[in-house]
């Protein structure tokens, strides 16, 4: 039995620059003594995790934390011991990563300060090898902590048949807490801080600060092993390597305001690696991909282009001829996408039954139906702007515009190139997705070719389009699958998050809607299933 103490977080705490490691106070974010925000564990293998605390010493400085690692609740079976550093280099948080466990195994963990307390009892689970009849994994998104409460954590954190939580991105967000869709009474309940957007280190490592003192993100992090990834909001809104669209001259050097952002999650999370892959017995192997910050290609907005001609339909037709479809346009780059080609055709030739791509936006293709008086709350009055707004969509979409820039349908040649690879390597792909806040399930097809199924869960409290529109759900969402054909179900306009069992021969995924932005409650509000046979890659009703 080894364990190994992660040092990389102070090399790159020297690294980044005085421009962010020096700013004064930035260690005192939380100034509370003691183990501030109980414990959690992510990046499992089947004889390893990582696991994480967070301790501020009475003198506020550097503090050698005791590990204790055992095979029941009441520590008679302590496998593993080790030490770890909790210091202000990391924002008080440590972590460590005990190896040489058992494969699919409960385990639980605990910390002890040098003066004896210890920190709560966390229990976490390692990946399976070999045979598995099935495999569990909650899936989650887009969590603002000013919009609603976190009650899919609640219900997820209480449940004892899942072997791992997966959370797509936007576990924080980085806008103000009164952005126009805030509850101002929530964001002062929660204790939400800074009020401002985050721009430096301070600002982000505070934001996780105030996520992590909620009590269901807590509990759900002490029971539970995850695997979390950034999207846009842990930096900002719709970012690629170069920017973001949240991110102003006024506002610093982008590169120091995403290099704050990693460090803060890479603090915070129990994480590593920019993407990675994790084998679930001989039923899955999932990988984690980066579509951000490492080779995202910079967002087109053919929106001045359309509003700036009267031949919607011919400026339609050229954009989509043209710059849309340039090959050179990435989102994972040709290093990952070659790592994640070479992963498919391995699993898939070890036998391996799924192979899973936890990422962050919307795969399919597809296309805004025409906005209509069914879209809208009964109470509301348009005025002349707006209305021209939903022409200048409606004209966009009939002529065949897709919808979302930010997600692969902006990045067209990437999506072909990805499903290329699947399909070479003869894999059984299914697709996870977050980011749009709402729930949708489709077919993935490459010239006619089923090549795929996405799953895209909704938010966590995230508003969706029912913010945006404020009618009929049943109404949009009908329209939504009667134009896109490979749509198969959709929900725009509730909360919760979602659970798909892998089992050799099907997988299956049940979408759980909690309420969220006005009522604190784990009430199950409604449930929605589908499933897809092995090699049919296609989805049908279970």
């Amino acid at each position: 039995m080894s364990l190994r103490i992660n040092r990389r977080l102070f090399i790159e705490a020297a690294l980044i620059g005085a421009g962010i490691a020096a700013l004064p106070g930035f260690a005192r974010a939380w100034p509370m003594a003691g183990f501030t925000h109980s414990v959690a564990s992510g990046e499992p293998a089947a004889d390893s995790v990582t696991l994480w605390t967070r301790y501020v010493a009475p003198d506020a400085g550097i503090a050698r934390l005791k590990l204790e690692l055992a095979e029941d609740e009441a520590f008679r079976s302590i496998v593993a011991t080790g030490e770890t550093l909790a210091g202000p280099e990391t924002d008080y948080c440590a972590h460590i990563r005990p190896t040489g466990l058992k494969a699919g195994r409960y385990y639980y963990y605990r910390f002890t300060a040098p003066g004896g307390q210890a920190s709560p009892v966390g229990r976490t689970k390692t990946l399976p090898e070999g045979p598995l009849d099935r495999c569990r994994i909650a899936v989650m998104s887009c969590s603002n902590i000013t919009s609603g409460w976190f009650t899919a954590y609640a219900h997820a954190a209480a449940r004892d048949d899942i072997d791992l939580v997966v959370h797509l991105g936007d576990y924080i967000y980085e806008s103000p807490t009164t952005r126009s869709d805030a509850l101002a009474e929530l964001a002062i309940k929660r204790d939400v801080r800074p009020l401002g957007e985050l721009e430096t280190l301070v600002d982000y490592r505070l934001r996780y600060a105030s996520y992590r003192n909620d009590p269901d993100l807590q509990e759900l992090h002490r029971r539970h092993p995850m695997v979390v990834m950034w999207d846009d909001h842990e930096t900002a809104n719709n970012s690629w390597t170069g920017g973001a669209e949240n991110h102003a001259d006024n506002e610093g050097i982008w590169a120091l305001r995403a290099a704050a952002g990693v460090r803060a999650f890479r603090e915070w999370i129990p994480a590593s690696g920019d993407y990675a892959a994790y084998q679930l017995g001989d039923l899955a192997t999932m990988y984690r991909l980066e579509t951000r910050l490492l080779a995202r290609t910079q967002q087109l907005d053919p929106e001045p282009l359309l509003r700036a001609t009267t031949n919607v339909e011919q400026a339609v037709a050229d954009f989509v001829r043209g710059p849309l479809t340039d090959p050179a346009r990435q989102l994972l780059g040709p290093t990952q996408l070659q790592w994640l080609a070479d992963g498919m055709k391995a699993s898939a030739s070890a036998g391996t039954k799924w192979q899973v791509l936890a990422q962050q936006v919307i795969m399919a293709p597809h296309v805004m139906p025409q906005i209509n008086s069914g879209w809208l709350a009964p109470d509301l009055t348009l005025d002349a702007k707006t209305n021209a707004e939903i022409e200048l969509s409606n004209r966009a979409s009939r002529a065949g515009m897709p919808m979302g820039m930010d997600r692969w349908s902006g990045y067209p040649a990437e999506r072909t190139r990805v499903l290329q690879a699947a399909i070479a390597a003869g894999a059984n792909l299914v697709t996870l997705a977050g980011d749009s806040h709402n729930a949708w399930a489709s077919d993935l097809l490459l010239d006619g070719q089923h090549a795929s199924v996405e799953l895209c869960v909704q938010s966590v409290s995230s508003n969706g389009l029912e913010r945006r529109f404020g009618g009929n759900a049943d109404a949009i969402a009908g329209d939504f699958l009667a134009t896109n054909p490979d749509l198969k179900w959709c929900d725009t306009s509730r909360r919760g998050y979602m659970v798909t069992e892998f089992t050799p021969t099907a997988v299956t995924c049940d979408w759980l809607f909690l309420p969220s932005r006005t009522e604190n409650s784990t009430r199950l509000l409604g449930t929605h299933r589908l499933a897809s046979e092995l090699h049919s890659h296609r989805l049908s009703a279970a």
